[in-house]
């Protein structure tokens, strides 16, 4: 950051409007970090990876961003905070963290819904010259620093053409809804196995990794 300033300065400086980033010891003791957001529009942000990459996704994919802090804080609100989030928070905590929106053709789906790895990176690997992965999941988005051949996104099917992030941001906020998230309409997705993603899987010996590439349950 520029001449060593607080990360949450420098987000600042980069959007107007909520949230405003502040400084962690904003957030008081014993209050739900995702209930303090919603109810005063700031986000207390550490000086660290994982706070930076969640600046970043609160620039890049605000209405999603909100979407999912108000189903979180309505959650908070219901139930409380406990040990155990419940299946929506679970899944909405899941997809801010470790979640990715992918476009691709419907074989890719199928390939992906079946976790026919070979079919999916091997076969149809033409076909992902079509296709668009966007990790919006900051957690995942750290990881992905330094990277390990089981990072595993949760990706959602975004129909037709992903077109640009403010697009996929509307569209995720349309379907960020409680009912939808307990449904968890997420796959799990290796991310490195995705050509272009690791320069390793131009081999396709990469996949022959039992404990990476699963079969179905």
């Amino acid at each position: 950051m520029a001449a060593g300033a607080p990360l949450h300065e420098a987000l600042n400086e980069q959007g107007a409007g909520e949230p405003r980033f502040v400084s962690p010891d904003h957030l008081p003791a014993g209050m739900a970090y995702e209930q303090y957001v919603f109810d005063t529009g700031r986000c207390p942000t550490r000086d660290n990876l994982h706070d930076f990459f969640n600046g970043l996704v609160w620039l890049e994919l605000p209405r999603a961003k909100r979407q999912l802090n108000r189903v979180q804080a309505a959650q908070i609100a219901a139930h409380g905070v406990s040990t155990r989030r419940g299946p929506v928070r679970d899944a909405a905590t899941l997809f801010d963290e470790n979640g990715a929106v992918l476009s691709a053709p419907e074989p890719l789906w199928q390939a992906l819904g079946a976790r026919d790895w070979q079919r999916l990176f091997v076969d149809l690997r033409p076909l992902w010259r079509e296709a668009c992965l966007l990790v919006v999941g900051h957690a995942l988005l750290e990881k992905l620093v330094e990277p390990r051949k089981n990072l595993t996104a949760h990706v959602w099917n975004v129909p037709g053409p992903s077109g640009s992030t403010v697009q996929v941001d509307e569209w995720l906020e349309g379907q960020l809804t409680p009912e939808r998230l307990a449904a968890k309409p997420f796959l799990p997705l290796p991310v490195l196995g995705v050509p272009g993603w690791c320069a390793e899987n131009a081999a396709f010996s990469f996949y022959d990794d039992p404990l990476v590439f699963r079969p179905p349950p």
